[in-house]
């Protein structure tokens, strides 16, 4: 495909037909995905091909626990777990204990377990080069060195007609994750992927113009318009 018709056209696609994809193919769209930049080229990623079926709906049980607390968010106005008016976060926004209790239909994780591809993204923490440690505000730098490798998984899958997703929400139970694991200490939990052969391609995405988020030589100033031809 055109480089430009797979940024344009790759949306999360989170339902798969029951097509399973070989190992081979998954070798190749890490090995594809590797290139990735990251800061001083230290690349911090490892990741877990899941595989064994008992791990897998643990992390879907998991991932409905997380699920479950970023819904109470949205279904309190709120963006979850992010930085409020200090650019800090101070807690979450909602009584995590009542939102334990909600009940809730996400076909995507109902059927988390299913999918062809389950990986699961790693960062090795001492990696990352965090230069925004230290400012008033929540830190945001290090995930510049892990989820463009995270990117290309899912730009690459789609060389071999593949869809998928990236989702930051099994990180809320990332102790149980390496408990499930036994993943080290020095790893934090940046992600999980799924992939699989979609049940259909997502190809008109929705996305704000280039004017709604340019501005020329100072925060509020003109908009970057598209040239006149």
């Amino acid at each position: 495909m055109e480089l430009f018709e797979v940024m344009t056209t790759s949306g999360a696609i989170r339902e798969y037909l029951d097509v399973p994809v070989s190992d081979q193919t998954v070798y190749e769209i890490l090995n594809a995905a590797r290139f990735a930049p990251s800061g001083g080229n230290r690349q911090p990623w490892r990741v877990l091909v899941v595989k064994n079926r008992e791990s897998r709906r643990r992390v879907r049980e998991l991932y409905c626990d997380g699920w479950k607390e970023y819904m109470a968010h949205i279904k309190k106005g709120f963006v979850p777990f992010a930085p409020i008016d200090d650019g800090k976060w101070n807690g979450p926004a909602v009584d995590l204990d009542e939102a334990a209790a909600m009940t809730f239909n996400n076909e995507y994780a109902n059927h988390l377990d299913e999918a062809p591809i389950f990986l699961v993204l790693l960062a090795r923490l001492e990696d990352l080069a965090c230069l925004d440690n230290g400012l008033d505000r929540q830190s945001i730098v290090g995930g510049g060195s892990i989820y463009p490798f995270g990117h290309n998984i899912l730009l690459s899958a789609r060389a071999y007609g593949l869809g998928g997703v990236m989702t930051t929400v099994i990180c809320r139970r990332e102790a149980d994750m390496k408990a499930l694991f036994d993943i080290p200490k020095e790893f934090a939990v940046a992600a999980l992927v799924t992939l699989g052969t979609p049940k259909k391609f997502l190809t008109k995405l929705t996305r704000r113009p280039v004017e709604e988020f340019t501005f020329v030589d100072k925060f509020g100033g003109p908009t970057l318009g598209a040239p006149t031809r």
